[in-house]
């Protein structure tokens, strides 16, 4: 399983926005199989609709895997994700069968493919085409297979693809963030998804390995790591009381301290978890230091300075 910045912050994406809609299970472990699925999502029998997410509205009224890619899924990685679904397939039917029940066809899982790119000679190999029920940029294999292919370079600017196309590169990304900035202050998803980003680039900040690329999306995520840093300043000055602002510090730190503990090591257990205190006791200077070097530190050094 990938612990990398962007496998890190799409899955967060997905959980907060599909949370509400069903239960997301993250790097789901197909049972009886040595096979990891990025996102399991299974839509609750009752959902709200409350909130307007776009395309992952439709792609959350049934249960499906969610596989993202920063680059051009690979003619193998296409395969592995095909093999991923009819696994856990099977393990769907072999539980059906135990139960003497059965699975109707729009019950079985979906796959979605959601790709930064995907040229037109690979989408033909796939023989993948686009469905006029849904949007250009999405595209579809034979049915049997059960496998859409979210194209992000390749979808239209609308507020319908704006949490797809936050995932993007270069000035798609950009045009997403900005949008993002733009919308409402009063909206919740505009925060969440700004405390997100700007922890991605803290996260790729801290990385020992920054290349050109890397850099590129360090200054897309620039702006979305400045407006969030303004929001939570305000909300501390909002509290009226420095002990109140303090608070807010400390639960922002809170959040970054253990998204980044996740993008290190890939999860939280009791003795990490005991890591957290410890380090938001430090003095500011302490705190930067250790953020710096905690991409350089094993789990055994990082233990041991707490202990």
């Amino acid at each position: 399983m990938t612990k990398n910045p962007f496998d890190q912050f799409s899955k967060q994406l997905f959980a907060e926005f599909l949370s509400s809609l069903g239960e997301v299970r993250i790097n789901y472990e197909i049972p009886g199989e040595p096979r990891f699925v990025d996102i399991w999502f299974i839509p609750s029998t009752q959902q709200h609709q409350s909130e307007n997410f776009g395309i992952l509205n439709k792609i959350a009224v049934t249960s499906c895997l969610l596989e993202p890619f920063r680059k051009q899924p690979t003619e193998r990685e296409i395969r592995s994700c095909l093999a991923k679904l009819f696994h856990l397939e099977a393990d769907l039917q072999r539980q059906a069968k135990r139960d003497k029940k059965s699975i109707p066809d729009h019950e079985l899982p979906r796959l979605w493919i959601i790709a930064t790119s995907c040229s037109d000679k690979l989408l033909n190999k796939f023989m993948a085409s686009e469905n006029e029920n849904w949007l250009p940029g999405i595209y579809f294999p034979s049915p049997l297979l059960l496998t859409g292919v979210i194209v992000i370079d390749k979808l239209a600017n609308t507020p319908e693809t704006l949490w797809l196309r936050i995932l993007g590169k270069g000035i798609i990304q950009q045009a997403a963030i900005n949008e993002v900035i733009a919308l409402p202050e009063d909206d919740r998803k505009r925060y969440t998804i700004l405390k997100l980003l700007g922890t991605w680039k803290i996260t790729m900040e801290i990385s020992n390995e920054i290349d050109v690329e890397d850099r590129e999306l360090i200054m897309n995520l620039t702006p979305a790591y400045l407006e969030w840093e303004r929001i939570t300043e305000l909300r501390g000055l909002e509290r009226g009381k420095e002990i109140g602002k303090e608070i807010g510090k400390e639960q922002e730190r809170r959040q970054i301290v253990e998204n980044l503990l996740l993008a290190r090591f890939g999860f939280i257990d009791e003795q990490l978890a005991a890591v957290i205190q410890p380090v938001l006791n430090l003095t500011s200077h302490e705190y930067t230091t250790l953020l710096l070097q905690l991409s350089s530190l094993s789990r055994e050094q990082l233990l041991a300075r707490f202990q």
